[in-house]
């Protein structure tokens, strides 16, 4: 049943995901950066409910862990808003990239990546003080499948920059 319910879940965040990467593309105007957030909004909000689905808390672990997994992803949500926008800069401009370009590109995402990282790591410890140590790893075992979804799908969607027309090879 739980696997059932996993894979429920992770079709809908897929397909949100789906939703989120044509909005993560070349916005123009207000009316573009309005639905981007409405998009993030839903994402955001399916994360929680499928963490919540899938990590089987008692009432009483509930009432513990809801209030530190709201601060634990509102220090998120500003670096996942980061790699957003690190999306639409690298699509609206992967064809013509110059070589400084691609690098800052790079740069920034490492950055975001390892402020992400910190973030996670810095939570252990507070997840670990209202729930049980097996609990804490499966929400980081969830948490990981949520973004290897998310990755995949954009790893299907965003295009690799292509060498110019007759670049050597190395």
């Amino acid at each position: 049943m739980s696997k059932i319910r996993f894979l429920l879940a992770g079709i809908l965040l897929l397909g949100l995901t789906a939703a989120a990467v044509r909005a993560a593309q070349p916005l123009s105007g207000e009316g573009g950066n309005a639905n981007l957030d409405v998009m993030l909004d839903a994402l955001r909000a399916n994360r929680k409910a499928m963490v919540a689905v899938n990590l089987g808390l008692t009432d009483d672990e509930a009432a513990k862990f809801w209030p530190v997994y709201d601060r634990y992803q509102k220090e998120l949500n500003p670096i996942g808003d980061r790699l957003v926008q690190l999306i639409q800069d690298y699509t609206a401009n992967y064809r013509d990239l110059s070589n400084d370009k691609a690098t800052k590109l790079v740069e920034d995402y490492l950055g975001a990546e390892a402020d992400r990282v910190k973030v996670r790591r810095s939570y252990v410890e507070e997840f670990a003080k209202v729930i049980p140590g097996r609990k804490v790893a499966r929400f980081y075992q969830i948490e990981n499948k949520i973004d290897a979804v998310i990755r995949f799908d954009l790893a299907s969607k965003i295009p690799v920059i292509e060498e110019p027309s007759g670049a050597a090879s190395k």
